[in-house]
């Protein structure tokens, strides 16, 4: 008997984008159009910029709920950023975004405050290394130290050992990376579902990246390929390495993940990524959502529209589900 899975080609259609999430998009590109590109910039200047409230994306507001624990890593200790209801029936780790470059625990608040409510899980966010002062393996290592931690530590803390993972961008590379390394290096896993946003998961570029060229709708292909150079620097890490599958996880031999929640948009330039690891993780036996945003752009979730509403909604939704 033939199975069929049916995306319905409608969802890519300009007609499908409504009208909220299309000011979104001419927004975003007239802003980011009269920025200096990022990719031209210093990283550590960037970073300041954005802890006081400056650049292209300000840092939302913070939690007054958040509590900052410490734990040892492997480059030095590790700050964990935690939002957490009383009495939580999981917990959350969460890696963020940035392009392994820029980012931090605290910039997704809102998000994290949300999830800790609606889905009653304690949200732990990892303010893991960041190249190219600390190339990789340095983000991975701190994820993975922050996923044993968490396994070993979470009953004792939170009462609970039911356990999720997940990020966004390069953050959703981190947790399937991290994903692979407790089954690989470690012979568990402990988490029971993966919320995976619009991830990077080859670093050798999928074609929709390397084919987006300069439109600024948050990425573009040279900003991408800085992303990678910085995490991966190019005299070390050739076209081959970057084929490793603790670099590119859609690489990996991925029996054995847990559930998946992908979500990407369709004006993602990693449009593929999604598209690509979506498929290899369902034809390596495992369980996968993939929900397509019309019109989304890079990170679309940060941006409030009808469209954003109803993305975080599904992915709240999952994590209060999955594992139970």
């Amino acid at each position: 008997m033939t199975n069929w899975t049916h995306l319905d080609p409608a969802l890519f259609s300009e007609n499908s984008i409504a009208a909220d999430t299309r000011a979104v998009i001419d927004a975003v590109e007239k802003v980011m159009g009269a920025l200096p590109p990022t990719e031209t910039r210093d990283p550590a200047e960037l970073r300041e910029e954005r802890r006081k409230g400056g650049g292209s994306l300000p840092l939302p507001p913070l939690s007054d709920q958040a509590v900052v624990h410490s734990i040892p890593g492997p480059g030095g200790d590790i700050p964990l950023r935690v939002i957490a209801p009383d009495n939580p029936d999981g917990c959350f780790l969460y890696l963020h975004g940035g392009g392994w470059t820029l980012g931090s625990a605290d910039g997704q608040d809102p998000l994290l405050e949300a999830v800790a409510k609606h889905a009653n899980l304690a949200c732990i966010s990892v303010d893991y290394r960041l190249a190219p002062e600390d190339p990789y393996p340095a983000g991975p290592d701190d994820c993975e130290a922050a996923a044993l931690w968490l396994a070993k530590n979470a009953k004792a803390e939170w009462g609970t050992e039911r356990l999720l993972i997940g990020g966004a961008s390069a953050g959703a590379h981190l947790a399937a990376v991290t994903l692979l390394r407790m089954r690989d290096k470690h012979g568990v896993q402990p988490f029971c579902g993966a919320s995976l946003s619009y991830g990077c998961y080859d670093l050798n570029m999928t074609p929709s990246m390397r084919n987006w060229g300069d439109r600024p709708l948050i990425l573009t292909t040279p900003l991408v390929t800085w992303f990678c150079n910085n995490f991966l620097p190019p005299a070390t890490y050739d076209a081959e390495a970057r084929t490793n599958p603790d670099v590119s996880p859609l690489y990996a031999d991925l029996s054995g993940m847990p559930p998946a929640h992908f979500q990407v948009g369709t004006l993602d330039p990693l449009l593929d990524d999604s598209l690509f690891m979506y498929g290899r993780w369902t034809a390596a036996g495992n369980e996968a959502l993939l929900d397509i945003a019309p019109g989304g752009i890079h990170g679309f979730n940060a941006f409030p529209c009808e469209l954003t509403t109803e993305m975080n909604a599904k992915a709240v939704a999952f994590l209060a589900s999955t594992g139970k």
